[in-house]
């Protein structure tokens, strides 16, 4: 959902991720070019209403946070860098992550050979179809 969420809403919610929590102003000064204050505190409406920030009130403010959902987070930023730093090939991704390692755990080579033959039977199965 992170990827396909407007510019700034996206920007508002990577600056969150970045901090603890914050308030709208906050947020605000951490922003390129930031919009006007009430834009910002309607966007953050918007991350609220989509389930992805929650607020708390903290001395008269709301402090805005994000709600962990450790594994959308993870596989969309996961994407979102694939996509930037990879020209989008998974398998250019996944070797530069493997040449980063010293060496890999027996079971962690299992995991890999598993999602390896998953994806082969996944591209045979798209070829017969």
């Amino acid at each position: 959902m992170i990827p396909v969420l407007p510019r700034r809403e996206r920007e508002i919610f990577e600056i969150l991720c970045g901090l603890d929590e914050a308030t709208a102003a906050e947020v605000r000064e951490r922003m390129a070019n930031a919009p006007g204050y009430s834009a910002v505190r309607t966007m953050l409406a918007r991350l609220e209403a989509k389930g992805l920030i929650r607020h708390r009130e903290q001395d008269g403010a709301y402090a805005y946070a994000i709600v962990p959902r450790e594994s959308d987070v993870r596989e969309s930023a996961l994407k979102q860098m694939v996509k930037t730093f990879f020209d989008g090939s998974a398998a250019s991704a996944a070797t530069a992550l493997l040449g980063l390692t010293r060496g890999l755990a027996p079971d962690e080579v299992e995991s890999l050979q598993q999602a390896i033959d998953r994806a082969r039977k996944n591209q045979a199965a798209e070829q017969q179809a």
